[in-house]
């Protein structure tokens, strides 16, 4: 059975796989597991959403090894919680005819051992506006009502040409597949780069939802994207804005903070044999670039 097979192409382009699960939890405290792999920029943006928001107390959290093997996302030892070895158990609990691929980040009951959704791009912008009763004091506001026609207007040119155009261009089985892809990703990035010259945020003055998800692609960008799947006209640290405008939110509390590069290279580089099939795992860059001035405040 093709539980873990990757996405299809169709023509030599990358298609991404739907979300199969897109239920939305009732907002409880302390019934929901949020699985996700540090790896994952989908899951990643969860995890910076979770803790900004203040729900690291309502939301447990369940971190899977980096090395996804034959059988999926597995868990360094058994889940304490959830009581699984691999986060597929949950999938099958739910759906036992499920043959698609096991994806993170996804939200189980624990009440119930079950997968509630996986819909990763549905659960941050739940966690900002479903589950308000339980943000901390003083939480940001990440989708803010009044600027929701603005938010929603990048983060669909985002996700096609950076979030998923990483994956276009690195997936991509045809030359031809593969140079829309870059065209578009670095065309992306051109606009956006010029968008934050007069700008600190994507919107104003404020982090919002959009920041998030651009900036879980920007950080695996020099370390996994620009060699690995092939993104190559320039790296991240050659656009001076962007560049300083990452390392402003990887500074930020919430941010950098959740970061593995550890995590984030190993997977890539090991996982994806048709990639990488010597599996080596590069030493650089370094991560102490991170952390020099950005002169954005």
């Amino acid at each position: 059975m093709p539980q873990f097979a990757t996405e299809t192409s169709t023509g030599g382009a990358f298609v991404r796989q739907p979300n199969r699960f897109t239920e939305r939890p009732t907002p409880e405290s302390g019934r929901y597991r949020l699985v996700v792999s540090l790896a994952c920029p989908w899951a990643h943006r969860a995890v910076i959403v979770r803790g900004l928001l203040g729900l690291a107390d309502v939301i447990s959290l369940a971190v899977v090894d980096p090395i996804r093997d034959e059988k999926g996302w597995r868990f360094p030892e058994t889940d304490p919680v959830l009581g699984i070895d691999y986060l597929s158990e949950a999938y099958f609990a739910a759906a036992p005819d499920y043959e698609g691929r096991v994806t993170v980040p996804a939200i189980v009951d624990t009440q119930t051992g079950k997968v509630v959704t996986n819909d990763y791009p549905r659960i941050t912008l739940d966690l900002s506006t479903e589950w308000r009763e339980f943000h901390s004091p003083g939480a940001p506001d990440l989708y803010p009502e009044q600027s929701r026609g603005e938010i929603d207007a990048l983060i669909e040119p985002i996700f096609h040409n950076v979030n998923n155009g990483v994956y276009k261009a690195g997936f991509a089985t045809s030359q031809e597949a593969y140079e829309a892809a870059h065209a578009a990703l670095f065309a992306e990035l051109d606009r956006l780069d010029a968008r934050l010259e007069n700008s600190r945020y994507l919107v104003g003055d404020h982090i919002t939802e959009v920041d998030v998800r651009l900036f879980t692609t920007l950080v695996r960008f020099d370390a996994v994207y620009h060699g690995h799947f092939k993104c190559n006209r320039n790296k991240l640290a050659e656009m001076p804005t962007l560049w300083a405008y990452a390392r402003d939110l990887y500074q930020t509390p919430g941010f950098g903070d959740t970061v593995d590069f550890d995590h984030i290279k190993r997977h890539y580089y090991v996982t994806h044999d048709q990639i990488n099939p010597t599996r080596i795992v590069p030493a650089g860059p370094l991560a102490d670039l991170w952390n020099l001035p950005h002169d954005r405040g």
